[in-house]
């Protein structure tokens, strides 16, 4: 789906900047912020369907 390859891109895209990981730890500490804070940005973004005007 769209949204999973732009999710695998920008992982791609963060990850490839820090180029070596020490250990398998401190790479999924870096994915997991990065999911944390793409996580954000889609709860925070655009609201296209108000409940409030619906009810």
């Amino acid at each position: 789906s769209n949204p999973l390859e732009r999710l695998n891109k920008e992982i791609k895209k963060r990850t490839r900047v820090a180029t070596l990981f020490p250990n398998e730890d401190s790479l999924l500490r870096l994915v997991s912020a990065i999911l944390s804070e793409i996580s954000d940005e889609w709860e925070t973004g655009k609201i296209y369907l108000n409940m409030k005007e619906i009810g």
